[in-house]
């Protein structure tokens, strides 16, 4: 699959993205990545997805003006993990999802 089309598939899944939770998003970039960076990983440590930021509950009076949050999804990992088109578009829907969450200040337990 070429970028475009996981680009697409991405912004699907951000579309259905419940409304309470699409209306919340704020000052947050979502980008396409083709790999995951190296060394910034332990070995053997798969990235699928990766949020850097700060969470909307940990944003105070003082944040303004700040560059946007980040979002970012891998799509060659995704890739090498799924079968089929559909098991794709199923994993950037549960990696865009989770990465979301992190933008809402849960953590990995939390998100499980």
């Amino acid at each position: 699959m070429n970028k475009n089309e996981f680009q697409k598939l991405v912004i699907e899944a951000l579309e259905k993205l419940p409304p309470q939770f699409k209306s919340r998003l704020e000052n947050v970039e979502i980008i396409v990545e083709e790999d995951m960076p190296r060394g910034f990983t332990k070995p053997g440590t798969v990235l699928l997805g990766l949020y850097r930021g700060i969470p909307l509950e940990k944003r105070g009076i003082w944040y303004h003006a700040a560059l946007p949050d980040k979002i970012t999804i891998y799509k060659n990992t995704i890739e090498e993990m799924c079968k089929n088109e559909a098991e794709i578009k199923n994993r950037i829907r549960e990696v865009l999802y989770h990465e979301i969450g992190h933008h809402f200040g849960l953590n990995e337990k939390e998100l499980e």
